[in-house]
């Protein structure tokens, strides 16, 4: 299962979850996006994102609050993929 990047990043970008990836999976560090994105077949579910964001915008997938549901499609289409 893989986490999702939601709504609360989009203002802050901060990208304290991408130095505690384990396995390198959260893109966007550098770059103009909107948003970071977690690759969903690079995570590992580790959930030590979770626990780094400051804004608290990151949840595992089955778990997205409702308003945010969009940031799931966006992110698998971010990497070409087909969302869930």
């Amino acid at each position: 299962m893989t986490h999702i990047i939601a709504e609360p990043c989009v203002d802050t970008k901060d990208t304290a979850c991408v130095d505690v990836c384990p396995v390198d999976c959260i893109y966007g560090k550098g770059e103009d996006w909107e948003i970071l994105y977690i690759h969903p077949e690079e995570c590992i579910d580790c959930g030590l994102c979770v626990d780094a964001c400051p804004v608290k915008a990151i949840f595992p997938l089955e778990e997205v609050p409702e308003e945010w549901k969009i940031w799931i499609a966006k992110n698998y289409e971010h990497f070409g993929l087909t969302p869930p």
